[in-house]
This record gives structure tokens, C-alpha cells and sequence, in this order.
């Protein structure tokens, strides 16, 4: 089964404990690469949010992970390239923003599970971010995935044109990103204590905004 994912691409548990290479990979969508690629990954999450950039190595991955070293060489080359892949998978999943019906419903909905990405413990999300600035693989990766994430949400936009709710010349990408940057600000840069309150403020106050035309084209 695969993990569920928030709007950040984190996954919303802590990775399973490990499980030894020669465990039979029947059954599993993929085979034996897929299996191992899942249980490298895992290892990378484990590694990060524990020992952080510098605990992060290959071979502190493919002994967590128990598998061969020169097997995660030979497909990752480096930590870069595991980093990269973490969020590859993170965009793979079937993610979508939820339909509440209103707008302030669905930006509200998806404050909510961007900051329990940020705030649970540990935070793959938050690790990833921190990461961004320290690996060049990993910030393009990172970059590529908030594309596609926003991408994704646009459809909350869309919605609320077709509902009335906002003209049809909204700028959705600058809407989203006024209505989720408070959470980053306030829980990665200023690293202030979770507020659950506030995945609603920022939503209405991007709500009334929008109603305003600050968004408009």
C-alpha cells in the first residue's frame, strides 16, 4: 500500500521500520525494482529527518535501506540524485486538492494539510526545504515538484470562477501562493510554534483578496 501524501509531498506517517532485501517482492506493482527503489527511499526520509543534510550519505542509505551499496550507486549515483528521486515520487502520487464546495473551503482544506506537513514530527517536508538550500539537485527538484503541486491546485481557481465566486481573469498560481506562503513564513522561516488557526486565516484573508481583485490579470 502506498503511504498517503499531503499537498507538500511528504508522506503523512513516518517510514516503515526497514525490511530485509531478500524479503520475497511478490505481489508488489513493479517487482524486485520497484521494491527496492521504495525501500532506498524510505531509508533517505528516515536518514534525513534524523541526522539531517550531513548524516545523509549513500552508504548510511543503503545500510538502512539493507541493501547492496553499489546497487544505489548504480542507479543514484549520490545523494543528490536520492534527494531528487524522493520528490520524483512525491509527484507521482494520485494527490488532489479537496472539492469542499467553496472556495475558502478548499484553500482552508489545503492550509490544513500543509501545515500538518510542516508541523508533524518529524517533518519530511521541513527537512526537504532546509535540504533545497544546500544540494543544487535537490532545489531543482524541489522547484520542479511545487511546480507541478501548484499546478494541481489550480483547479480550486477554476472552481470558483465556474461557482461565481471570482472573476474569470484570476491569476490562480499568484492566488495560491498568497493563501499558502503564511505557513512557510511563519513555520520554516520565522520556525514559529504551530497555530492551528492559522491555515484559516490565510485562507480567508486570500479569500477577501481575490473578491477584491488584487488577483486579477
Amino acid at each position: 500500500m502506498r503511504t498517503p501524501r499531503t499537498a507538500t509531498g511528504a508522506p503523512s506517517v513516518t517510514a516503515p521500520p526497514r525490511e530485509p532485501e531478500r524479503a520475497a517482492p511478490a505481489r508488489r506493482p513493479g517487482g524486485r525494482t520497484a521494491r527496492t527503489r521504495a525501500l532506498v527511499l524510505d531509508a533517505v526520509r528516515a536518514q534525513l529527518v534524523e541526522h539531517g543534510y550531513d548524516g545523509l550519505t549513500v552508504d548510511a542509505v543503503a545500510d538502512r535501506a539493507g541493501v547492496h551499496r553499489t546497487t544505489v550507486y548504480r542507479r543514484w549515483q549520490d545523494v543528490g540524485g536520492l534527494l531528487a528521486d524522493l520528490l520524483t515520487l512525491g509527484a507521482e502520487d494520485d494527490w488532489r486538492p479537496a472539492d469542499t464546495g467553496t472556495l475558502l473551503g478548499d484553500l482552508a482544506a489545503l492550509n490544513h494539510e500543509v501545515h500538518a506537513s510542516l508541523t508533524e514530527q518529524p517533518s519530511v517536508a521541513a527537512a526537504l526545504i532546509a535540504v533545497s538550500f544546500r544540494s543544487a539537485p535537490a532545489a531543482d527538484a524541489l522547484r520542479g515538484f511545487w511546480e507541478e503541486r501548484y499546478a494541481q491546485c489550480e483547479t480550486v481557481v477554476e472552481r470558483a470562477v465556474v461557482r461565481g465566486e471570482l472573476p474569470a481573469e484570476t491569476d490562480a498560481r499568484a492566488l495560491l501562493v498568497a493563501a499558502t506562503a503564511p505557513l512557510y513564513h511563519h513555520l520554516v522561516l520565522l520556525r514559529s510554534a504551530p497555530d492551528p488557526g492559522l491555515p484559516d486565516r490565510a485562507a480567508r484573508t486570500a479569500v477577501l483578496a481575490a473578491e477584491a481583485g488584487a488577483f486579477s490579470r
